[in-house]
């Protein structure tokens, strides 16, 4: 049997450096930096999820922006969502479980393409208030 293989997606926050810089290093907020900090040491491939760009590589080199789904209408998030879709089905590697740090905005029309598409799909911070997920 082959070997369990997780993907962590981590969104975007609005908090960032006010320049260029690779996407793992973009984002500054406490929540972020906690997130990255748990996926590194997992040593599983991680991606972020861009309300700007859609998947990203933490190591692609991005511009500071102002873009989040929190604004857009139902019709922009899910024409975002079948952005990230496409982008998956050629940058993701093959897993059996897909973990999603990510808001409701960011998972509600990418969550059942996942759940169609891989074993497992995990949101451990579904319903916790930022403070709780600060402490996970």
């Amino acid at each position: 049997m082959a070997a369990h293989r997780r993907i962590y997606l981590v969104s975007c926050v609005s908090q960032k450096t006010p320049y260029r810089a690779p996407a793992q290093d973009l984002y500054t907020s406490s929540w972020f930096q906690k997130a990255r900090a748990y996926v590194l040491k997992s040593g599983s491939p991680w991606f972020i999820l861009s309300a700007e760009h859609g998947l990203v590589h933490p190591d692609d080199v991005l511009d500071p922006y102002e873009k989040t789904l929190n604004n857009m209408r139902a019709a922009e998030r899910r024409a975002w969502a079948e952005k990230v879709q496409h982008q998956m089905e050629t940058t993701l590697p093959d897993a059996d479980e897909i973990v999603l740090f990510a808001g409701q905005r960011y998972r509600e029309y990418i969550e059942p393409w996942l759940r169609g598409r891989f074993v497992s799909v995990q949101v451990p911070m579904q319903g916790l208030p930022i403070g709780k997920q600060l402490q996970l």
